[in-house]
């Protein structure tokens, strides 16, 4: 083996132990939004674990890149076990799919509000009736440079 081929092979290795890095990395803040997300709910994250079930390219605030789509079980009474999901993009959640409830940030969907905004909901709010489909938007956190 040359030198060149050696090194090739070592490049490799160190883009997979980062790539695989990186999905633990997001695995585990997704497993926090999950549980931080149940327990707002009243609901029990079973397992204590969620599993990476898709990827997808979206493009979110005019920046294209990859949503992890994480599936996780929840009960809602102890005595059930009920599928949930929730996408993250860049260590952000974006939509997070419960057997109760769905939370969408997806401008243009039900419950949106004009020209594809998302209606603003008061904090302590209780959560709206249900409407068509059960969409409630999600707000992203807006930073302060964003105008």
């Amino acid at each position: 083996m040359s030198n060149l081929d050696e090194l090739l092979v070592l490049l490799g290795l160190a883009a997979l132990v980062g790539f695989w890095l990186k999905q633990s990395g997001a695995r585990e803040r997704a497993t926090r939004v999950a549980r931080s997300q149940c327990e707002h709910y009243g609901l029990q994250l079973l397992d204590e674990t969620v599993g990476l079930h898709a990827w997808r390219l979206r493009r979110r605030d005019g920046r294209l890149g990859l949503e992890r789509g994480y599936g996780f079980e929840v009960s809602i009474d102890g005595a059930d076990r009920n599928t949930g999901m929730l996408w993250m993009h860049a260590g952000t959640l974006v939509e997070l799919r419960l057997p109760t409830v769905v939370l969408a940030t997806t401008p243009g969907e039900p419950g949106a509000g004009h020209d594809g905004e998302a209606i603003t909901l008061p904090p302590a709010i209780a959560l709206p009736p249900v409407t068509r489909d059960n969409i409630i938007p999600l707000h992203p956190r807006r930073d302060p440079g964003d105008r």
